[in-house]
């Protein structure tokens, strides 16, 4: 997998757009089964005047400090499977954990069509239970009449 983001999201050896210079880094990040990536810039904080240059220094042991910023794009892959070939041979790789889309949805739908069936269920068993329930006789109802 390495060889293939370093290919994907890598500059190639003197293209005309490529810069003499490092101002970004991509990071990527394997949790959850899926892989992250986020992209950020280098961002170095020069100090203004020398008394800051001076405390920077001290603190850090250099004289500007380094820190990153997300800048974006960051997008999530999660990958189902990945061949040897680039569409096809041995699999290298397969997730057991995915579900495609139109499984979900067709069982969505299929829990759908299953409303009618589970209320009538609901109905007999209703049906039933009044059938069963006994009410003892009230001493008190001949009381009125």
């Amino acid at each position: 997998l390495k060889c293939l983001f370093t290919d994907v999201f890598g500059t190639p050896r003197g293209h005309p757009k490529s810069k003499p210079f490092v101002d970004r880094v991509m990071g990527f990040y394997y949790a959850d089964k899926k892989i992250w990536i986020r992209n950020y810039q280098i961002m170095e904080d020069h100090a203004a005047n020398a008394k800051e240059a001076h405390e920077q220094k001290k603190a850090h042991g250099k004289a500007m400090a380094t820190s990153l910023a997300e800048i974006g794009p960051r997008f999530v892959l999660n990958p189902i499977r990945i061949f040897r070939g680039a569409f096809g041979g041995q699999t290298l790789y397969k997730n057991d954990q995915y579900i495609s889309p139109n499984v979900i949805r067709s069982m969505e739908n299929q829990n759908h069509g299953n409303t009618y069936t589970i209320r009538k269920d609901a109905q007999k068993k209703r049906k039933t239970h009044v059938k069963n329930i006994v009410v003892p006789e009230d001493p008190l109802a001949s009381v009125f009449k």
